[in-house]
């Protein structure tokens, strides 16, 4: 039986975090999903926090992914972190061993932690004396690097060189982010290793309670990290002009949910200091699943006006969770979706408060799209860990 490892170290670094990213759900996936196909022939590592690798205590990692997702499940307020004595005491127990290092076929890795040491990595795999099996998720601070934190650019650069060179097969998780890494490669006159696309699955969402009585109003919802990357000016804007055009009562809300980025002043300073949204616009920084759950099968429509995306699980959420989706006309988005959501230029301003208005009033374009839903069917993480499955054994044919 193929003996297969997988390298949660981007979990381990988050235990400070009690909301997660999207990838982080792609490592709890892959944890979940790697357990149940290999079980016993899966073994789980990490570079822990002090910079060892090495093997985890199966009943150590286990036990800490069910702690995530207790955490993920019941988030602390955005200001509050875990107390320091917690993040010690799971340290210490999540240290790795040496035990256990050289007996693999694979390493699986699905997060960029460490692959900008290139080094590093190779040492792990020489140690390991195992095929490596890594996942990508998007070529975006390359190929926007205005978008990126600063640097952001060259570390990914020195991500994906590390993925090419060590890489014996490359899952992607759309074919959007798959093309931007064979074309990124061969611009340079670099091999690439066999690229796999899967699409992520989706999220269940937990049954929502019941919406308190102000929520009754239209409202819509805006969801991911707030960067510029997320065009959340656009949204910002439109909903300045609504307030200018419209009467006070024919105003929907908006529900800005997500943690604050990088480079995002312009957004926050609208957050913050305008009084003509103020009204209509709340942010929410720290939301649980459960709470996310009651506000998206809320909303009207889930809003994603982004410019550059590896894939758009949200967008998949809220039509599982039988919400439109009204989204920017971009690759990623459109293989999340399909045909079900109604799509726009990201830039296309006039076109974004026709369509929101449309759906605020139940109008024929929501309508539509509600039908279109009938048929859309969700892409599930069971699919996507059999192509998983079928990639790492096919390494070491």
């Amino acid at each position: 039986m193929t003996r297969i490892v997988l390298d949660i170290s981007r979990l381990i670094s988050r235990v400070h975090h009690s909301r997660p990213s999207g990838v982080d759900r792609v490592e709890m996936a892959y944890a979940r999903g790697l357990l149940d196909i290999y079980g016993a022939n899966l073994d789980l590592a990490a570079v822990h926090p002090t910079g060892v690798y090495g093997r985890l205590s199966r009943a150590k990692a286990v036990a800490y992914l069910g702690y995530l997702d207790d955490l993920w499940a019941n988030p602390l307020p955005a200001d509050e972190k875990r107390s320091i004595p917690t993040v010690l005491r799971w340290m210490r127990r999540l240290l790795p061993l040496s035990a256990g290092i050289g007996s693999a076929d694979v390493v699986v890795q699905v997060s960029p932690h460490h692959l900008n040491n290139i080094e590093k990595k190779r040492r792990i795999l020489e140690r390991e004396k195992a095929r490596f099996v890594c996942m990508i998720h998007d070529l975006i601070p390359i190929e926007y690097p205005e978008y990126a934190r600063p640097g952001g650019s060259k570390t990914h650069q020195l991500r994906m060189a590390t993925v090419l060179e060590l890489a014996d097969a490359v899952i992607a998780n759309s074919s959007a982010t798959g093309a931007s890494f064979v074309n990124w490669a061969k611009d340079r006159g670099w091999d690439v290793p066999p690229v796999n696309v899967a699409l992520l699955g989706t999220q269940r969402l937990p049954e929502p309670t019941l919406l308190a009585p102000f929520e009754q109003e239209p409202y819509f919802v805006c969801l991911g990290t707030i960067e510029p990357r997320k065009n959340h000016l656009l949204l910002l804007n439109q909903w300045r002009h609504m307030t200018q055009s419209l009467k006070p009562d024919e105003v929907p809300r908006l529900k800005v949910i997500g943690r604050r980025g990088w480079e995002n002043e312009q957004i926050v300073d609208m957050l913050e200091r305008s009084t003509a949204i103020g009204p209509y616009v709340e942010e929410i920084n720290n939301c649980s699943d459960n709470d996310l759950a009651t506000i998206l099968r809320g909303a009207k429509a889930l809003l994603m006006p982004s410019f550059a995306e590896g894939y758009g699980m949200p967008i998949a959420e809220a039509l599982a969770s039988g919400t439109p989706v009204i989204a920017s006309d971009i690759e990623a988005h459109r293989e999340a979706g399909g045909d079900a959501p109604d799509f726009i230029h990201p830039l296309d301003g006039p076109r974004w408060q026709e369509v929101i208005l449309d759906h605020a009033g139940d109008g024929p374009l929501r309508q539509n799209q509600l039908n279109r839903l009938k048929h859309w069917s969700a892409p599930q993480w069971s699919g996507h860990m059999n192509i998983a499955q079928r990639v790492i054994e096919s390494v070491l044919d």
